[in-house]
């Protein structure tokens, strides 16, 4: 049987934990004893460790078949490299701000295969992507997307299945977006629309920086963006916080003790954000993708709904199962393009990721509107 090291056993990695292990010898490792504890098959090897440190790392690692990257995206990076220097192969959720593509000469020295990105959207979005543009000449792709609480409670309204550190990046990090074939570059939080979605209603939506790989891979595309959802009015909040300087890396000095707001607001934002027990969850996703097939213009809508099902968060769900329909892919050496790969990458496997996703009771419905 194979063997896989699932490295993170927050609530995504205990979902893909337990997933695999259906199939496979999994052993998960997690700095966090009470994570561990909360993994639910009994088949599953736990190891609480340190993962930061690379040498340890490397040598619980030595011996398995493959990699599952499910940590804060502030170790992601590292955390790929490091697997990469080991030479075993590694499917990761980790949303780390560097470039991936400075590991991909590594990948290709090592013989390993790298997929990044690879949960919602980024993830199954990016796999949409390449399925279409394997077929037609895309002129325009749209996509909106958020994981949102169901009971809605003053102030945020929204509880956090990542990291609270990962989640403020979205609010800091610059939103890159492609119109008429330009780099477009905004601040997190701008340009803010009001969208209905059926069953669920108004959300807001912002420019957040999820196209990522795409404004490499397809930069033959003219017009791409990625926009986060929210309540209305969570925004409003949240750029208080940040042009307050709550979301700033940058040390300031406190009674002689220097600190970062962002790991202050970070701790005290955490108790607000976290999922308890009997809270439910849902994840909407819009895709509009526009172009020419076979000489004629086309419009492509993927409409998701997942809502909080079997004692499971959504985002967990959505996010965790593309990871392990991709890593089924890589175990069974369906996909084994050496070097990193985005998940845009994958778009000739995207019937087997939807079908392994319909298995699991995760719905992409999709539309041909001319």
């Amino acid at each position: 049987m194979k063997k896989i090291i699932v490295l993170g056993a927050g609530l995504v990695g205990r979902v893909m934990t337990e997933d695999l292990a259906k199939d496979y010898e999994v052993t998960s490792i997690d700095i966090s004893q009470e994570n561990l504890d909360n993994i639910n098959a009994e088949n599953i090897k736990k190891i609480c460790a340190d993962i930061s440190d690379s040498e340890s790392l490397k040598e619980y690692i030595k011996d398995c078949d493959l990699v599952i990257g499910a940590v804060p995206g502030f170790m992601g990076y590292k955390m790929m490299r490091d697997v990469i220097e080991a030479k075993k192969n590694i499917v990761d959720i980790s949303f780390y701000p560097e470039d991936p593509f400075g590991l991909d000469e590594l990948a290709k020295k090592n013989n390993v295969i790298a997929i990044m990105d690879c949960g919602v959207a980024p993830g199954m979005g990016n796999i949409i992507f390449g399925h279409h543009n394997n077929s037609m000449q895309i002129s325009d792709y749209e996509c909106l997307v958020g994981g949102l609480p169901v009971k809605r409670e003053w102030p945020y309204e929204y509880q956090a299945v990542f990291s609270p550190i990962d989640v403020i990046e979205e609010y800091i990090r610059p939103a890159r977006f492609v119109q008429n074939k330009q780099l477009i570059v905004k601040e997190a939080l701008s340009e803010t629309e009001l969208i209905e979605f059926d069953e669920i209603g108004t959300l807001e939506s912002w420019n957040s920086d999820g196209l990522r790989s795409l404004i490499k891979t397809m930069s033959h595309v003219p017009n791409m963006i990625e926009k986060t959802l929210r309540y209305p009015g969570c925004v409003e909040y949240l750029k208080v916080l940040r042009e307050s300087g709550f979301f700033s890396y940058d040390e300031i000095n406190i009674n002689g003790t220097n600190i970062r707001p962002i790991d202050v607001t970070s701790k005290l934002l955490f108790p607000k954000w976290e999922m308890k027990e009997g809270d439910q969850d849902f994840t909407v996703m819009r895709i509009i993708i526009k172009g020419k097939e076979n000489e004629k213009e086309v419009i492509y809508r993927y409409n998701l709904l997942d809502r909080y099902q079997d004692n499971t968060i959504s985002m967990a769900r959505t996010t965790g199962y593309t990871c392990t329909a991709v890593a089924n892919l890589v175990l069974e050496n369906k996909y084994t393009r050496i070097g990193i790969s985005p998940p845009e990458f994958l778009g000739d496997h995207f019937k087997e990721v939807r079908g392994y996703l319909k298995n699991r009771n995760v719905h992409y419905n999709f539309s041909k509107i001319k």
